[in-house]
């Protein structure tokens, strides 16, 4: 089967299987958060439409505050996976985790205290219903609080996938989810049979705070000391060292920071649609995040790939690996769009029993079923250019994109025009398609191979 693929995408099976092995985990590994999101709206989907969408408003809002501290995740990647390529030392390439951590701390407590005091005024910004901000507002705050172990599983992420040790990072995530899924239930639905009836739609965000904390630990056990050795020479990050992390992942932060706050103006258009739109725009947003995480996590596994090549000092075989992941990723999200124009109502009664929600998702998410393979190309090669250093770029072309082009037309087509929700879908998928083409231009003129970082 592997030979078969291999053919037909034009690639040669032990370079297939390279990306495979590096990217299926990362793959499972890319199920977190959007996989914690679409759990919390399975269950929370139960207590009706103002649980919902407050649940979604708190996943957006909090989005933004983790955003801040994901651009670590692609810093201490791109300078491992650059150090691991050119064989440096053990203690050389766990250095970027060290300064990495540090950052995590540095900027992920004190805007965890702030976005905590703020949550009150800030939340129903986004949708100011009594019954929608009442449970927007402490979801969003279990959520903050959680907002440095995030940042600190991202620094773990990037150390793993840039040595393609990918599997340990997978582990950790699959008892992340199953802890989220069973701490999130009995805190949302309680167990009344010994007298504790939960905290409703607020216990989703509590139960994933939890499972973020395990995350951390599981994390920290797994790194320094079942594999103390590859740190038993680091000393604390040097100012030097901190700075190369924190000018790969400013950019990129930035661009997360920009993109997440796009996503809940999105979600905030949406709303003046009307609030039955915004309880499902909740799900098909949350399930075209999930859907598209192939995409991406092979687009992280190119970022370890390019990084490697290029500190072999071999740009051909990085411009070479950036269109093979492409290939594989249109191939696997092509199937991935099969089952959402089929039977797009079947998957929409999974996250809610409501006909009149269903009615309503079920043309976009047809629609998310025939764009996403042509979606892809940006998904990866984004991440390919942040392997080779290029995240300024990168920030740039995403910021103008959303911010310059998606959003105000957004606006005009849904609650100006009156195309509403179909029409948001598909102005959606047109901007993601052409993104593409702008990246993969980007990819040929290979300007980015030499960026020395």
């Amino acid at each position: 089967m592997l030979r078969l693929i291999a053919s037909l995408l034009a690639i040669e099976p032990r370079r297939l299987q390279h990306i495979l092995i590096i990217g299926v985990p990362i793959i499972g590994g890319m199920l977190s958060q959007s996989l914690i999101n679409l759990v919390d709206a399975a269950m929370v989907g139960r207590l009706g439409d103002a649980a919902l969408a407050g649940v979604g408003v708190g996943s957006y809002a909090s989005f933004i505050v983790v955003s801040t501290v994901m651009g670590l995740s692609s810093g201490v990647q791109a300078l491992v996976a650059r150090r691991h390529g050119a064989n440096h030392s053990h203690s050389h390439i766990a250095e970027p985790v060290l300064a990495g951590l540090t950052l995590a701390c540095l900027v992920g407590i004190p805007l965890t205290v702030l976005f905590y005091l703020l949550a009150p005024p800030l939340l129903p910004l986004f949708n100011d219903a009594p019954e929608v901000s009442d449970i927007a507002i402490p979801y969003f705050q279990w959520r903050t609080l959680a907002a440095v172990f995030i940042g600190m599983n991202f620094v773990f992420r990037g150390f793993w996938s840039g040595i393609g040790a990918t599997k340990q990072h997978l582990k950790v995530l699959l008892l992340m989810h199953l802890s989220n899924v069973a701490i999130s239930y009995v805190l949302i639905f309680g167990l009344p049979q010994l007298g504790f009836y939960g905290f409703g739609a607020t216990g989703s965000g509590m139960g994933t705070a939890a499972s973020m904390l395990l995350g951390t630990l599981a994390y920290g056990w797994l790194t320094f000391r079942r594999h103390r050795a590859r740190f038993a020479d680091c000393q604390r990050p040097t100012k030097a060292s901190l700075l190369s992390v924190a000018q790969l992942a400013l950019p990129n932060s930035t661009q997360q920071v920009l993109f997440a706050l796009g996503t809940s103006v999105m979600f905030w258009i949406i709303g003046q649609i009307g609030t039955q739109e915004q309880a499902v725009g909740h799900i098909l947003i949350n399930l075209s995040l999930l859907l598209i995480l192939p995409a991406v996590g092979l687009g992280i596994a190119s970022t370890s790939l390019v990084g490697q090549a290029l500190g072999r000092q071999d740009s051909d075989d990085a411009y070479r690996w950036g269109w093979e992941v492409v290939r594989v990723a249109v191939f696997i999200m092509a199937l991935v769009g099969i089952p959402l124009w089929l039977m797009p109502q079947e998957i929409l009664r999974l996250f809610t029993p409501e006909q009149h929600l269903i009615e309503l998702g079920t043309w976009p998410l047809r629609i998310s079923g025939i764009a996403i393979a042509m979606e892809v190309t940006a998904m990866v090669l984004t991440q390919a250019l942040l392997g080779a250093g290029a995240s300024r770029q990168v920030m740039r072309i995403n910021l103008i994109m959303q911010w310059g082009v998606l959003l105000p037309l957004a606006y005009y087509v849904g609650p100006f025009a009156g195309a509403g929700l179909t029409g948001v879908w598909i102005l959606q998928g047109v901007q993601r398609i052409s993104l593409s083409l702008v990246y993969a231009v980007i990819w040929r003129t290979r300007h980015w191979a030499s960026i020395h970082i």
